[in-house]
């Protein structure tokens, strides 16, 4: 597992096939409450108890988007953090997150484009030991950093 760059992000030059780094996150009523005003998704399935549990899920489940969004994270502030933009990105869904669930999104180095300066990163997220999304990120990467400018800069 790595460590954020001290730079904040991770230049294509440094990366590896095989690089992982993780994030865990506690979905709660308030993250599901601010993911719905962000996105505007208001689906009843995600904010109302007494429709969600008529449901096959019987019960309210987080968005999906909201699960991937951690994976998000981790490849803006992790891996390879700083720098990196998104260019595309898969998602297959298993199972469904629930509020108190405790989600760790692991993205690994999956391959690296030399030509492209462009990464494709492994996206999963698990609550305990079950796989609840995964998919393929592909990444845009720095190749040099910006020199940082002082106050006189």
């Amino acid at each position: 597992m790595i460590e954020p760059h001290p730079s904040g992000g991770y230049i294509f030059d440094e990366l590896v096939v095989g690089m992982t780094a993780e994030k865990r996150v506690t979905v709660t009523e308030e993250r599901i409450g601010q993911f719905a005003e962000a996105s505007d998704d208001f689906n009843p399935l995600h904010m109302d108890t007494a429709f969600a549990a008529r449901t096959a899920y019987r019960g309210r489940i987080a968005h999906g988007l909201l699960s991937a969004s951690f994976g998000s994270a981790v490849v803006g502030t992790i891996l390879p953090g700083a720098g990196a933009i998104y260019l595309g990105q898969t998602l297959n869904f298993y199972r469904p997150v629930r509020i108190g669930d405790v989600v760790v999104a692991r993205v690994t180095v999956a391959a690296l484009d030399e030509a492209a300066a462009r990464v494709v990163l492994r996206c999963e997220a698990y609550v305990g030991d079950d796989l609840v999304m995964d998919g393929d990120a592909t990444v845009r990467v720095p190749r040099r950093r910006r020199p940082r400018h002082g106050a006189d800069g």
